[in-house]
This record gives C-alpha cells, structure tokens and sequence, in this order.
C-alpha cells in the first residue's frame, strides 16, 4: 500500500526531488528525470525540486515520494547530499517510515559507493527503494538520459496510481 504523507488530505501527491550537482552533468541527469517524470502525470502529482543544501524535514514529510540525485565523489554520495541526510535524519525517523524512494547516481569512474552509501542511510530511516538506482558512469549519453527519463515517469506514474 501507498505511504500517504500526513496533513495532504486530498491534494495531489507530492514527489520531492532533491539533487545536487556540482561541474552539471547530475543536474542535466536529474532535470531530464524530472520532466520525464511531469509529461508522464502531468498535474496528478505535485513535483517539487529543491537543492540538497535547501530541503530539509518540512520538505520530506510534505512529500510522498523522494528522488534522490547525487554525483559520485570520492567513493561516496555528495557532501551536500550527506549534509542534507545529516540534517532531516532525525527529524524524520519515525515520521516517514515507508518513505518511496528513487536515486540517480552520476560518476566519472565509479557511483556504487556514493549509491552503497545512500542506500544505508535510507535503510537506517526505513524508507523504500522501489526502483533500481541510475548509475551513469563518464560522460551521459542518450542511452543514460533516456534511463534516467524512463527512472523518472515510471516513478512519478507509480506515485500518481498509488502503488509506490
């Protein structure tokens, strides 16, 4: 069943997106997954995109669904991806349990140790992966845009159905 975020009574549901991309290549990634993810329900679910620096817990519990976006760094997640778990962990413990969530990974030579490090976390706030990360890895081709776009309408669509 559908986690439902509290207080949203019958609005549209909301996925929060939250990304961060430093040189832009993740943002391109994470851009192309968002309108994918519009043109796919276009107002059946209420989309909004924040920086990792400017989400925080107001913005997760809003939401019913949660795409994650981050470039692979030193083996790792992005420092402003970390900051922004560091910052709505506690806060959203026990308030987002069974929380849906999608990532996209981008790196110049490796992303599972940044995607490793996301899944831990999330498995720490018991929150869902219900889709297979996007892990881009050098330079995205039409083939990685075209995977993050299909990442990107078929979690939007499954929020707007209700089966994520």
């Amino acid at each position: 069943m559908a986690r439902r975020a509290p207080d949203r009574g019958d609005a549209a549901p909301g996925l929060l997106v939250v990304s961060h991309s430093r040189a832009g290549s993740t943002a391109a990634l994470c851009g192309a997954a968002v309108r994918a993810a519009r043109d796919a329900v276009g107002d059946e679910v209420a989309v909004r995109e924040l920086g990792a620096f400017d989400a925080g817990p107001e913005d997760v519990v809003w939401s019913d669904a949660l795409l994650l976006c981050t470039p692979a760094n030193f083996g790792y997640m992005s420092g402003a991806v970390k900051d922004f778990f560091e910052r709505v962990y506690y806060p959203c413990l026990e308030r987002t349990v069974g929380l849906p969530y999608a990532l996209v990974a981008k790196g110049s030579t490796d992303v599972d140790g940044a995607i490793a490090s996301v899944q831990r976390i999330a498995a720490g706030l018991r929150w869902r992966l219900v889709l297979a990360p996007v892990a881009v890895v050098g330079d995205a081709g039409p083939d990685d845009v075209a995977r993050v776009e299909e990442l990107g309408a078929t979690f939007a669509a499954g929020v707007a159905a209700g089966i994520f």
